[in-house]
């Protein structure tokens, strides 16, 4: 995901519930897990030009958080115009017709609140968190970018250079971020995921006003975004404010058909050869990996199978992994983690670690690919699983309490799922998941499939892979 403001990073729910709880932080709790069954408290509305509205009233305190989903990411891009979605998301905070150049940041931080966004594969997403009383003003600053984006050509050409320093910061002088980028373009070589969101060079270089303008004008439309709004409003004095801001904003005419084949499954079939090593030049003195496996797309009950797996073996400091390879009388590792990422089309589990300094990079290499074999069933236990399920439903119900994580997934839910609802059901669903079915999924990816294994170390040749 990348950010308008470089000193800034948000992560999606998922990467939530999959990084930010240590193991050893959290108490188990007994085996029946009472949810709570009522609907969240929420009006939805679609407005007559395809605009969908959730506002979720929360009157403790006088502040509000305002997201605004398109759905519009990395993979809606062709060689040639790749970072494009991207870059408009900058230039979304470069000016419209009302509010012109550098007012929208300014009017927001002047009255107290704070604006951000980020892109990824699938989606667009821009938030603030703001004071209530600020909230009409919101609707008005956010529906004159949406109709009237200048795009004007200094601040487009300046953005570039802006971007240009973003990749490098990502890419080119972050290890972590090029060896994931490695990662996604080798799994999922010659489909829409195999691109970089920031952008190729050359395409970045070439990239004109008329295109990103064109991306605007196709996919910022209103049947393509959801707006949503959690904190001290009032849903029925709101909804007229939204309908006269946003109610006169035309569809997009040719969205549904370029959608429709850009969403066509077959351009997501995996092509990659997994079973290969590749060797990258990067600057980290000690060696960086990323063993990759085929996973599973969003939405599945596999997917959350995955997740559960992911937990399980490889989050926090007391996990199976970081016993394994990093907190032990011989250790190997400095760092390691396990992570499942579903996209909407498809998926990518991976381990990823850095050695201590040292070690022998074909050593971990060999070892590691041994080793998984024994993973399944030493690391996995009804224990573990029930303190899994235990931190999952801890961040969930964490997140619902504030208004930017309310915000958050009942934007998500009803993007990814079609109901702002499916949090709730999220949580049945991974408090439904079986030890046997997550020993099961553990030995069809690590006993069953071959990996991809990518290593980064300022040692190796520049410009150069190893098979």
């Amino acid at each position: 995901m990348f950010c308008k403001k470089i000193s800034s990073r948000t992560t999606s729910i998922l990467m939530l519930l999959v990084l930010s709880i240590s193991c050893s932080q959290l108490k188990i709790a007994p085996q029946k897990t009472n949810l709570n069954p009522n609907k969240l408290n929420v009006k939805k509305a679609v407005l007559d030009n395809g605009l969908t509205v959730l506002i979720a009233p929360n009157p403790k305190l006088p502040i509000a958080s305002y997201y605004t989903i398109f759905d519009v990411g990395g993979r809606y891009e062709s060689k040639g115009t790749t970072g494009a979605t991207h870059f408009l998301e900058h230039m979304m905070f470069k000016g419209a017709k009302k509010y012109g150049p550098g007012q929208f940041d300014t009017l927001i931080e002047k009255n107290g609140g704070m604006t951000n966004a980020y892109t990824t594969n699938d989606s667009t997403v821009y938030y603030q968190n703001i004071p209530s009383n600020f909230v009409e003003t919101m609707v008005d600053l956010e529906s004159d970018r949406l109709q009237h984006l200048l795009l004007e050509p200094i601040s487009f050409e300046s953005e570039r250079q802006v971007i240009f320093e973003e990749r490098k910061m990502r890419y080119e002088n972050s290890p972590d971020g090029f060896i994931y980028l490695m990662m996604m373009k080798k799994v999922f070589e010659g489909t829409p995921y195999g691109q970089s969101v920031i952008g190729d060079v050359d395409d970045l270089k070439a990239l004109s006003r008329d295109q990103v303008m064109d991306f605007f004008k196709t996919y910022y439309s209103p049947e393509n975004a959801i707006v949503a709004i959690a904190g001290d409003v009032d849903p029925d004095k709101l909804l007229p404010v939204i309908k006269e801001k946003y109610g006169n904003i035309g569809k997009s005419k040719i969205l549904k058909d370029l959608k429709s084949k850009r969403d066509d499954e077959k351009n997501y079939v995996i092509k990659a050869k997994f079973g290969g090593n590749y060797n990258y030049y990067a600057t980290n003195p000690v060696p960086k990996f990323i063993v990759a496996f085929n996973g599973e797309k969003l939405g599945t009950h596999r997917a959350f199978v995955l997740d559960v797996l992911a937990y399980m073996l490889g989050n926090g400091g007391s996990s199976y992994l970081a016993q394994k390879y990093v907190r032990n009388s011989h250790p190997l590792l400095s760092d390691v983690s396990l992570n499942n990422y579903n996209l909407i089309h498809s998926g990518v589990f991976y381990f990823s670690g850095e050695l201590l300094e040292g070690v022998d990079i074909e050593k971990v290499r060999t070892q590691f690919k041994n080793d998984m074999k024994s993973f399944c069933k030493e690391g996995l236990d009804s224990r573990t699983l029930q303190k899994t399920k235990n931190q999952i439903m801890s961040q969930a119900y964490q997140q619902m309490k504030t208004n930017a994580g309310m915000a958050s997934m009942i934007m998500l839910n009803e993007k990814l799922y079609g109901d702002y609802n499916f949090g709730l059901k999220e949580m049945e669903i991974y408090n439904s998941i079986t030890e046997a079915e997550v020993k099961n999924e553990c030995t069809n990816i690590l006993n069953k499939q071959m990996p991809i294994f990518l290593s980064a170390w300022n040692k190796f040749p520049k410009n150069t892979e190893a098979k």
